[in-house]
């Protein structure tokens, strides 16, 4: 399995962003899917997932803001990112995770998102 996500940028506040995540291989049904992201030197933390028939959470810092939202026929993950800030500007990372095998998981490459004020 591989991830590949595409979409990040340069983009100034109140601006938005949509990032999206490619799975290869088949069988996307199976993988819970999450966005991330990580500022240098801190945890990489956790926004927003979404299992096979849709349902979806959200971290606090970005209820209202971001959307995630999946297409099963085209094996992607989207993340709809509104109203950003500066305080968005990281690096983001698609996940999945096989749903009946917890342990695996996979992580895609990263894309940085930088918002300007």
């Amino acid at each position: 399995v591989q991830l590949a996500e595409s979409g990040g940028g340069l983009v100034q506040a109140g601006g938005s962003l949509r990032l999206s995540c490619v799975l290869s291989g088949n069988l996307f049904s199976i993988y819970i899917m999450r966005w991330y992201r990580q500022v240098p030197g801190k945890q990489r933390d956790l926004l927003a997932d979404i299992n096979f028939v849709g349902a979806v959470n959200y971290a606090d810092s970005v209820k209202g803001r971001f959307t995630i939202s999946r297409d099963n026929a085209k094996n992607t993950v989207s993340l709809q990112m509104d109203n950003l800030q500066p305080e968005d500007t990281a690096v983001y990372y698609c996940n999945a995770q096989n749903r009946y095998t917890p342990s695996r998981d996979y992580w895609g490459q990263g894309t940085a998102v930088t918002v300007s004020s």
